[in-house]
């Protein structure tokens, strides 16, 4: 299977992938025989694996141009894609129960974290990615797929937000008021870097080092060059 099928099947169990599970119960009974860990361990490799083949399917459909690439355009990824590295590895794990990647545990005012800067820093990151690319690419499979993903990514955060304020009642101003969109506010109070300053240097430099070996691995695993030519 070559051109448009490929992509057409890689793209139709992607998106499979995480609606199914959330029929019938299913992940729930999954979770149960597995183990939290063991279930979400491998639901993130499977995810990973069919994001890479959607994208290599993407590159492999037949070429319809919808405008130039420029030269310029190259440049929005490289510099977009370190920011949404560092808002990967400094918001995984996130003490927000309300977002992707975010932890299970309840979210404390007082002690907010890295949700201060960002609330969403894995949708952010994700639109960053996808809307990059999307202008780089200037074709229809790649405008379908990074079109696709930045609509979601940019359309999950304010239901994620509307199910926080349904969650949290009375509690939810709160939990508002402690975090933020985006914002550098929190980098310029005292308290807020005494406590979070190590970990957040530790997971930014963690976040250039894996976008690095990205940028310096993209043309061998996509077969394109990310510099501008």
């Amino acid at each position: 299977m070559s051109g448009w099928g490929e992509y057409a099947l890689a793209l139709a169990l992607f998106v499979a992938s995480h609606f199914l599970p959330r029929l019938g119960g299913l992940r729930e009974h999954l979770i149960a025989r597995l183990g939290r860990r063991a279930y979400f361990t491998a639901y993130g490799f499977l995810s990973l694996a069919l994001l890479v083949w959607v994208i290599a399917a993407a590159g492999r459909a037949p070429y319809v141009a919808l405008w130039p690439q420029l030269p310029w355009m190259r440049w929005l990824p490289n510099l977009a894609m370190p920011l949404a590295a560092m808002l990967v590895t400094c918001g995984a794990g996130l003490p927000n129960p309300f977002t992707l990647g975010g932890a299970r545990r309840p979210f404390d005012p007082a002690a907010p974290g890295f949700a201060a800067v960002s609330r969403h820093p894995l949708f952010l990151a994700l639109a960053l990615w996808a809307g990059s690319h999307l202008v780089a690419n200037g074709d229809l499979a790649h405008t379908i797929l990074f079109g696709s993903f930045t609509v979601m990514a940019l359309a999950a955060i304010p239901a994620f937000d509307a199910r926080a304020r349904r969650s949290l009642g009375p509690v939810a101003p709160a939990f508002f008021a402690g975090t933020a969109l985006l914002s550098l506010t929190p980098l310029s109070r005292h308290g807020w870097r005494r406590a979070n300053t190590r970990a957040l240097v530790l997971r930014a430099l963690l976040g250039l080092a894996l976008w690095a070996t990205a940028l310096h691995l993209h043309e061998l695993v996509i077969g394109v060059s990310p510099f501008p030519l």
